[in-house]
Order: C-alpha cells, then structure tokens, then sequence
C-alpha cells in the first residue's frame, strides 16, 4: 500500500495526473483538452477534464511554471477572502466570511507555553516524527476522545497541519496515475493536492437528498483496477455531514474489498452538535492497518497560523511520511509542538469548551436567519462550523451570487461549485466571526438575496 518510491522523480510525473474524473451513477461524460464532454450512457455521468497538455511552446517552455501549477485552479476560498482583503484596504467595508477562521485568537494559555519554549531555547529542528512529548499527548487525545490507541513512538507523526499531512500521506501511498476517490463537495485543495502527488481525482457525489453522504453503489461504481485511495472528511467541509458509524461502514467495506488505503481528514473533530459525535474509522474491523487520520488544532482552537498538526497510521506508513517530511521540510515547528502539545495533551479548558459553545450560538443564528430567507433554506451543520445554505431556487450560478454578494453588499461567501458540481445551488458561509460581524452579515445577506 505504499508508494513505489517515497520521494517521486520529476520525470516520473504522470500525465494521468492532469485528469479528473466525476463519478454519477453508471455513465459517464469524457472530454479532451479543449473539447465538451460527450455522453456515455444514460444512467448519470462521469466526467473527465484533461488539462491541455503540451500548451506551452518549445520557445517559452524554460520561463514558464511547471505544468502543474498551470493546471491547478487557485483556492476559491483563499481568492474570495484575498479579494475581501483588497476590497477592505481600499476603504470598503467587506464582512469576509469565506475562509474558515475563526475570529478569536489562539487561547492564552497555549500561547504562554509556546512562548516559554521559544523563549527557553526550543528553537531548534526537531526528530523528522516530532518531538516525544508532543506525539505523546496526540497519543493521550486519541485513546481519551476518539478511543484509538496509537504507540506514539510508532503510529503518529507531527506535520505541518493537516494540508501538509495530506501531501505527505499521499506522496506514502499512492504512484503515478493511481485514482484516489474524494467526495463531491469537497474540500477545494484536496484535488490539487491528489494530482501534485502523480495520482487522478475521482469524485463521487454525495447528494443532498442523501444527506450528503456515499451510497455503497455509488462509492464501488467508482472503483477501478488504478483505484489506490479513497478520501473523505467528518465532520464535512463544505456540507456539515458528521459520518456515522454506518456511513463509515460503507467506506469500509470497499476499501476492504479492495485493498484500499483511507485518508481521513478529521480536522474538525471536536466541533459536533446536538447528538451528533465523531467517529474514527480505524476503530472498525480491519481498518486499523489501513487508515491514516488526519487532525490538529487549527480550527478548534483557532490556531491556523501555527501550522501543526498530526498523522496516526500504522508504522510502516508513518515511517514513510516521515522519510518524507526529513526531505521536504525537516520537522514540524519545535515550539508550535509545544504549544501544541498543551492543546492535546489535556482535556479542553472550561474557557475553549465555552468558546465551542459560543460557536455553535453563532452557528445557529446563521442558520436560523438563512432559512428564513423565502429563495434559501439552511439546516443546523452536524458538524464543523460552516452555514451551507442552499439558494438554488434562485436559479442563479452561485459564482455569480457571490460575486454580486461581494460587490454589491459587500460581504464574502463561498460559491458551492467551488467544492464541486454537487455544490453548485450552494453557499458557504463561516459563521464563527464575532457576533458583531455575524449579526451585520446576516443582515447583508438577507438584502442580498431578496433585493
């Protein structure tokens, strides 16, 4: 289940990876470069776009980017808030509630034990796995909150957060031209990351009359003789779905079936509501052995500028990774693990569980008002911290929506066709900015899309 070779030569970047696939039931749609998608069948669709390969001319091939950066699509969340962020420097007033961050700062007491460590002389790189200290209290986390017990010398690795766990986890796992599934909507890096590590994107969908959750015909519809992977996210970014332990199954079985690896991206796994929990896959039967999970601290902690997280896998994944991280970027941050470590190692502080909480108030309001709207409806995420308000009765490309939503009432919201096709009759809206900011947002919102 590991990668051919760890760290990929340059000349073996496969022109598979500049392929995407959408999977729809049994049909499928295939275009080439700079061609419309043709039918296959008639029973849904799959589409493949093909980035146009050899565009760039002999003459200009030295001074221009790699293909790879020409065929990757800018983050639509990072470009919405980078266009807030310049709106605002020219005096516009802009509400930006497109990029998941939070408003509060990272808690005074984890930041007093990273500045003790900075200040102490923890400067220094650290073992290429992460500190023992700080594997150790994401050992402790584990077994308390999600009951999985990891051997923190073995089966845990610190990473930059989870985008750069991603990257390393895939670079372990998957060879040129393997198909990694992912689910529509989903996460606007996951993609680019899966074709930066030689492999092609299968997107599966995951309906809303579903609930945004894979059906088993879907999920084993998608699997082909190159499928080596299959990534998801609980609790859900964009959509709030909080996987159940049935709905865990589902993936489970086929990548039993199969032989496949799983990558759980399980950042926002404290962040549930009402009786919805977290569940880890790698408790199932079986899937121990073939799980890496992916977690940190920048969302429930508010803490996205320290860029520290973890991977747990079994021992010979995590080595992989961390052959990996020695190459490309050393080891984590010495004093982001330690403060990080205070984060994990503990049980939340009564003040982190009252800001959770302040959260999901907010989170609520947000919903509260959207479904109020006569054109929109919204229901309460199960998890994450995300409106996902569905506008599709308006009958308008969300791009352009939020577009006009920023121009005109100058607040910043996600399109849903950035996460997908499935996404598209969506926005997205993070609702953990002040209360302030959440309640003027909502009043924009309400002028917006009945103006």
């Amino acid at each position: 289940m590991l990668a051919q070779c760890v760290v990929q030569d340059a000349k073996g970047y496969s022109d598979r990876s500049c392929q995407a696939r959408w999977v729809s039931g049994v049909g499928e749609k295939h275009g080439g470069p700079n061609m419309p998608p043709t039918d296959i069948g008639d029973k849904g669709r799959i589409w493949e776009t093909w980035a146009a390969i050899g565009a760039i001319s002999q003459e200009h091939a030295m001074r221009s980017p790699a293909r790879r950066i020409l065929e990757t699509p800018q983050s639509a969340t990072i470009r919405i808030a980078d266009l807030a962020a310049t709106l605002r420097r020219e005096g516009v007033d802009v509400l930006d509630f497109s990029a998941g961050r939070a408003s509060e700062d990272s808690p005074l007491d984890i930041c007093q034990v990273a500045a003790d460590a900075l200040m102490g002389g923890d400067t220094h790189q650290t073992m290429a796995r992460g500190t023992p200290e700080f594997r150790q209290a994401c050992a402790l986390k584990l077994e308390r909150e999600n009951g999985v017990v990891c051997d923190p010398e073995r089966e845990i690795v610190a990473t930059m957060g989870c985008k750069h766990g991603l990257m390393l986890a895939l670079l372990a796992t998957v060879n040129p031209g393997d198909e990694v599934i992912v689910e529509d909507p989903c996460f606007v890096s996951y993609q680019a990351a899966i074709r930066y590590s030689g492999a092609v994107p299968v997107a599966v969908p995951m309906r809303r009359e579903n609930r945004f959750r894979w059906t088993p015909e879907e999920l084993e519809t998608a699997v082909t003789d190159r499928t080596a992977a299959i990534l998801y996210c609980s609790p859900h970014n964009p959509a709030g779905t909080v996987h159940t332990v049935g709905d865990l199954k589902v993936i489970a079985e086929v990548a039993r079936r199969h032989d496949l690896v799983v990558i759980a991206d399980e950042t926002y796994d404290r962040l549930t509501w009402g009786t919805h929990v977290h569940a880890c896959l790698a408790k199932l039967d079986g899937m121990a052995e073939r799980t890496i999970g992916l977690m940190g601290v920048t969302k429930a902690f508010s803490m996205g500028g320290w860029r520290i997280g973890f991977a747990y896998a079994n021992e010979e994944i995590t080595t992989s990774m961390m052959t990996l991280q020695a190459h490309m970027n050393t080891c984590a941050g010495s004093f982001a693990q330690a403060g990080a470590a205070k984060a994990l190692g503990d049980d939340p502080s009564a003040a982190v569980r009252g800001l959770w909480e302040d959260w999901r108030q907010r989170i609520e309001l947000v919903v509260s008002a959207a479904d109020a709207l006569p054109m929109a409806s919204c229901s309460m995420p199960e998890g994450s911290f995300y409106a996902w308000i569905d506008v599709g009765e308006m009958d308008v490309p969300t791009v352009e929506l939020a577009e006009r939503l920023l121009q005109e009432q100058h607040i910043a919201l996600v399109p849903g066709s950035a996460f997908g096709p499935t996404g598209e009759g969506f926005l997205r809206m993070t609702c953990v900015k002040s209360w302030e900011d959440v309640r003027a947002g909502v009043a924009r919102l309400e002028e917006g899309l009945t103006s």
